[in-house]
Order: structure tokens, then C-alpha cells, then sequence
């Protein structure tokens, strides 16, 4: 069973970083484009940041804050968050994509196939 687990969500507090994990468990995930979505109470999920399938390419809903990468060794992908504000508190999730190549454009739900089953991010003012 495909797999994509997050970790790394904690209290943090206003201006702190953190850096999110999320480990898939199918090599095949190594080529496919890979996000990272949140979504707070009350509101909708949203989009955060895509990496392309190449690794080359990334882009994000606002820059500058976060930063996305991976490690196709560990079949990994990370969210850096630097500068948190309260309105970062949110759940986050992993998500991946059956697209290859080297487009990071895919910022909707409906794109990803796969997803995992979110990581807390809380950050007190």
C-alpha cells in the first residue's frame, strides 16, 4: 500500500522555523511531482509549495518564507518554514502526484493522487 507520511509538525512560536519531512514509501514517488498542501480549522485546504518531478523546479504560494526540496536517495521531501506567523497554524499534508517531469505548476487537490495524513503545525504569538 502506497504510503506518504509527515512528520516534523510542532508548537513553535511566532518567528521560529521548522522543517517538515515527508517519506514515501514507493520508490515510483522519486519521479512524480510531490506538494505540500495545509489546511486550517474552518477553512479549505491550500496549496503551499510544489517540487517538480525532476527536482528541479519548484514554486510556491507565496515566496520567500517556505522552501521545498527532496531527496531522491531517501525518497523524501521537505517543507522549511522560516519566519512563522500565527496564521501558518494549520494541519499539513504531503502530497504526490502520478505527473513526472519538470513542471512544479500542479497547486490543486484534485492533481494528487496521493496524499498523507497531515502533520500539526501550531505557532503561538
Amino acid at each position: 500500500q502506497v504510503q506518504l507520511v509527515e512528520s516534523g509538525g510542532k508548537l513553535v512560536q511566532t518567528g521560529g522555523s521548522l522543517v517538515l519531512s515527508c517519506a514515501a514509501s514507493e520508490r515510483s514517488f522519486a519521479e512524480s511531482a510531490m506538494a505540500w498542501f495545509r489546511q486550517a480549522p474552518g477553512r479549505e485546504r491550500e496549496f503551499v509549495a510544489c517540487i517538480s518531478g525532476s527536482g528541479r523546479n519548484t514554486y510556491y504560494a507565496d515566496s520567500g518564507r517556505f522552501t521545498i526540496s527532496r531527496d531522491k536517495v531517501k525518497n523524501t521531501v521537505y517543507l522549511r518554514m522560516s519566519d512563522l506567523m500565527p496564521e501558518d497554524t494549520a494541519v499539513y499534508y504531503c502530497a504526490a502526484a502520478n505527473v513526472q517531469g519538470d513542471s512544479p505548476y500542479y497547486t490543486e487537490a484534485r492533481w494528487f493522487d496521493y496524499w498523507g495524513q497531515g502533520t500539526q503545525v501550531t505557532v503561538s504569538s
